[in-house]
């Protein structure tokens, strides 16, 4: 079994790295949009990331623009957008597929840990969810109607193992 470490992604701002630098932390790994009907939800996935990533919570954006081109912009304009309309501070990555033959290997091996409802594997819509726990382990896949409020007793729970 791969660790989720091992993963290569690239930043927001273009530069090759793995998820190495999150080792020990709870991660909350989101697909994410700026024209999608949940993209008010970064105001929640940032006030939880303000609340816990000194006690070692940590969420990481990924764009993806497979869901009616919600995610049209570039790098440069996601990032933007992000700051200007929502203060997000947490990590950001360059934007990827999470569905289909060209579906991030990251993605891929979320959704063969963690299906979805009625255990279909495909994300179904920006802003799904997951939680991994401390030692990369994947515990929780969420759906885009969950917001991010509804995930925080489950990461105060993992943050105190």
């Amino acid at each position: 079994m791969q660790s989720i470490y091992a993963f290569k992604v690239k930043t927001i701002q273009g530069a090759e790295t793995t998820l190495e630098p999150y080792k020990g932390k709870v991660m909350l790994i989101v697909n994410v949009a700026s024209k999608c009907g949940y993209t008010p939800q970064y105001d929640g996935l940032e006030t939880l990331y303000e609340k816990y990533r000194e006690k070692g919570f940590v969420v990481l954006g990924f764009p993806c623009n497979q869901f009616a081109n919600q995610e049209p912009g570039t790098e440069e304009e996601i990032q933007n957008f992000c700051r200007v309309n929502f203060g997000v501070t947490f990590p950001m990555f360059s934007k990827i597929e999470v569905n289909g033959e060209n579906a991030h290997p990251l993605y891929a091996y979320l959704k063969s840990e963690q299906s979805g409802i009625l255990g279909t594997e495909a994300i179904k819509w920006n802003f799904t969810k997951f939680l991994v726990d401390k030692k990369g382990k994947v515990v929780a896949r969420f759906g885009s109607s969950t917001k991010p409020k509804e995930i925080e007793e489950e990461i105060e729970t993992l943050l105190n193992q």
